[in-house]
Order: C-alpha cells, then sequence, then structure tokens
C-alpha cells in the first residue's frame, strides 16, 4: 500500500492519509483496521537539515519525533523519540525528524545532524508508530523540496511540483509503480 499526506501533496496511485502526526496516525489507523496491508510505503516531501540538496532522493526506514526544544534542553520525553522499521529491503541510515511544525531556524535545525537525522517531514513518524502496532513493514521515499530555513514555505511552493513529478519518475524507475 503506498500512502501519502494529502491535501496539496497526492498522487493517483497513493492514498492520502493526512498531513501532520496526528491526521496520519488516525486515518492510517483507520486503514490498518478495516483493510490492513502487507507493507506500508509512505511517500513525499522533506525538508533538507543541510546535508541533502534540493531534489535529492532519500529512501529511509527510520524516524524521530525530536522538537527543536530538545536541541536547545528545553524539554524532554518518556516516549521513544527514535522508531525503526524491520523492512531489510531499505538501508538508508537517514532517519527523518517529524513535528506538526516546520522548522525555520537553519542553524538551530542543523544540529540534529549530530543525531543522524538529515531530513524533517511531518508525517513519517507517526507512519512508523502505526505500522508498528499493526506489525506491518514500512518504508519511506522523500524528495527534498527546501531547506529548514526562513525560506522553506516559499522554496517548498516553488519546487513542490518539479518535485512530485521527479518522485514520481522515480517510483517508476525503481518499478514500484507503471
Amino acid at each position: 500500500m503506498i500512502v501519502c499526506a494529502g491535501r496539496n501533496e497526492t498522487f493517483k496511485f497513493a492514498e492520502p492519509v493526512g498531513v501532520g502526526l496526528v491526521e496520519s496516525a488516525i486515518n492510517l489507523t483507520r486503514h490498518c483496521l478495516f483493510n490492513k496491508p502487507d507493507f506500508i510505503l509512505f511517500i513525499g516531501s522533506a525538508g533538507s537539515y543541510g546535508e541533502h540538496k534540493i531534489f535529492d532522493i532519500i529512501e529511509s526506514k527510520r524516524a524521530s519525533n525530536l522538537e527543536l526544544s530538545f536541541l536547545s534542553k528545553d524539554s524532554y520525553t518518556p516516549l521513544d523519540n527514535v522508531l525503526e522499521s524491520e523492512n531489510k529491503m531499505v538501508r538508508n541510515d537517514t532517519i527523518v525528524n517529524s513535528s506538526n511544525y516546520i522548522s525555520t531556524n537553519f542553524e538551530l535545525s542543523k544540529e540534529y545532524s549530530q543525531y543522524g537525522i538529515g531530513i524533517e517531514n511531518m508525517e513519517f513518524f507517526s507512519i512508523l508508530q502505526v505500522a508498528r502496532e499493526f506489525e506491518i513493514p514500512v518504508a519511506g521515499i522523500f524528495i527534498v523540496t527546501n531547506y529548514t530555513n526562513e525560506n522553506a514555505h516559499e522554496d517548498f511552493m516553488k519546487n513542490h511540483k518539479e518535485a512530485m513529478s521527479k518522485l514520481t519518475q522515480y517510483l517508476v524507475e525503481k518499478q514500484i509503480i507503471k
């Protein structure tokens, strides 16, 4: 099963599950309860913390939920904040950070790399959490649309259409879709 966020990030071959951690968790859970898939592939856009360039494509099976306040030592959590799928098909070590907020402080967000985190996507952590609960193998394929800086939204909007086309072409080349 291929899933995507939704709203302005939809694909004719993917099921939209919602934007952010909450919508995606609720809607993917609902889908898994009534029509449990054998495998979940999440596709979408991502912001780069600096290592990855615009239009880079990253495959991942690892996600985190670390807020910027964690980096500045202004918060902590008793919850598991890094998840990994048992999926053997994906070997990339890039961790995808998820939050309901888009990072715009590039100097601070660069610190994510100290934790092995390379990109951010609003939904992937909750996708992994739901997949883990239902014991479903999962992976994500992301295309970088922007850096996590003050121009994040403008760059996302400027690059989004081309990025979705490049991501679709990548999926065709990998024979994930036809």
